[in-house]
């Protein structure tokens, strides 16, 4: 019997290593970098659950003309926490950097609670099942603000910024890769039990938010960023340089760090936007009109695993690119998704659609992670947790502006995708040019982290 047990153990416990080994390499293992890609694995894995169990309720278990008022209005539900509480969160974490890690730990429980209320409503799909929604995304997104903040301070000396960024999002996508066939099994069972397989992976969130390093926790004077600073206040680079100049006077805002910022959150905000827009009116339009020779099933299908497979592409590519030129990398992503959404715009296929979905998530990976790499290289670390509420404030909305375009347009192909370029040419027109001359002059101010 002992040698059985041995025998069942041993394989869980080689995994285990593995994924420690993968997770603490670099030097992650010192700083606590790994900790933290392990307890971001455990946060997507949770995500995953709660998003199985609401698509089956909002979309998939209703008509078409009632699934687009569900979704209207889940979107509705999905803008309300960022465009009511976007200055209060940001803020209110610029207020508690001595407890980031029970900020997250906040987070991860207030997740596994509201999972067992919606576990209630699911079954229904009743409007109560909104508010729970509602909460679900506030602290969802309260721990991604925190976590983005904290990665500079868990950097190894040999990763960058846009490597450790990605490693972090590729555990994301890892693990929900793997939570993903775990719920749809669950939801044999009933809708309700993806959400009880939610509350025990965040419990288990909960107490490894409180297991991440003590540097974590570590704050000197943070404060809270705007999008520009008051008139006549210098910039902080030269404020810093200033020869007497007060620095409790100085009020830094995003504006202030240069062009790099804005123009990055620009190019991003319109990948976003697609991002959106494909989501809800390709799951519309192949709901309807399938791929010539499949079923609405397979067809969505191949999409979903296009999507899916080009940003985790995407996001294992940032593990191998280089700590400089974020810029470029931005103005060259948008560039390609611009150039795959014109070709489905003319040649509209099965081919063509499943490129843009593809092409679309490698692109959209990439970006967010050089606009991480930007904001925390540029934006100084007092106001760095306010600037990542706000950037993700922005790509937020910018999803749910391209996914409301998606419900309301209707469902012609070749006008979708010609809707979706003239979403990114707008972004290109405002952005690269900006993005291409900062990357030419460098930034004057010293690499923070």
């Amino acid at each position: 019997m002992r040698g059985l047990g041995h025998a069942v153990r041993r394989p869980p416990t080689a995994v285990a290593r593995r994924i420690r080994r993968a997770t603490h390499a670099q030097g992650a293992g010192e700083t606590g970098l790994g900790r933290l890609i392990e307890l971001h694995a455990v946060n997507s894995a949770g995500d995953m659950m709660i998003t199985v169990a609401l698509a089956s309720t909002i979309f998939f278990a209703v008509p078409t003309d009632e699934a687009r008022g569900r979704v209207a209005l889940y979107l509705a539900v999905t803008l309300a926490p960022f465009a009511l509480l976007a200055p209060v969160i940001g803020p209110l974490l610029d207020r508690i950097p001595h407890g980031r890690r029970a900020a997250m730990a906040g987070a991860m429980l207030a997740r596994a609670l509201l999972a067992l209320a919606l576990s209630g409503a699911v079954g229904d799909g009743g409007l109560e099942l909104y508010p729970a929604a509602l909460g679900v995304l506030v602290a969802s997104k309260a721990y991604n603000i925190v976590r983005s903040a904290v990665v500079p301070r868990l950097l190894p000396p040999r990763i960058s910024l846009v490597k450790a960024n990605s490693r972090v999002t590729l555990a994301g996508l890892l693990a929900t890769g793997a939570a993903a066939p775990v719920a749809a099994g669950l939801h044999q069972l009933g809708p309700q039990w993806p959400l009880y397989g939610a509350f025990l992976i965040f419990i288990v969130g909960t107490f490894l938010s409180f297991s991440l390093s003590h540097d974590v926790d570590s704050a000197k004077g943070e404060r809270k960023a705007r999008l520009a600073a008051a008139a006549g206040e210098p910039e902080p680079w030269v404020a810093r340089h200033t020869p007497g100049h007060d620095r409790r006077a100085r009020r830094p805002g995003l504006r202030t760090v240069g062009m790099s910022v804005l123009n990055a959150l620009v190019a991003n905000s319109s990948i976003r936007a697609l991002s959106g827009f494909l989501t809800f009116f390709l799951a519309f339009m192949l709901r309807e009109h399938p791929f010539e020779g499949m079923n609405a099933a397979y067809s969505l299908g191949m999409v979903v695993v296009a999507a899916g497979a080009g940003n985790a592409l995407g996001t294992a590519t940032g593990a191998w690119l280089k700590a400089r030129g974020p810029e470029v990398i931005i103005a060259v992503v948008l560039g390609l998704s611009l150039t795959a959404s014109v070709a489905a715009a003319v040649a509209y296929s099965a081919v063509t659609v499943t490129a843009v979905a593809a092409v679309a998530g490698i692109c959209q990976a990439l970006a967010k992670l050089s606009l991480d790499a930007l904001i925390q290289r540029d934006v100084p670390e007092d106001v760095r947790t306010s600037a990542f509420a706000r950037s993700e404030t922005l790509m937020q909305m910018s999803w749910v502006v391209g996914g409301a375009v998606g419900i309301c347009l209707p469902l012609l192909g070749t006008l979708g995708m010609a809707v979706g370029a003239g979403i990114l040419l707008a972004g290109a027109i405002a952005s690269v040019r900006g993005l291409l001359v900062s990357a030419r002059r460098g930034t004057p101010h010293p690499r923070v982290a």
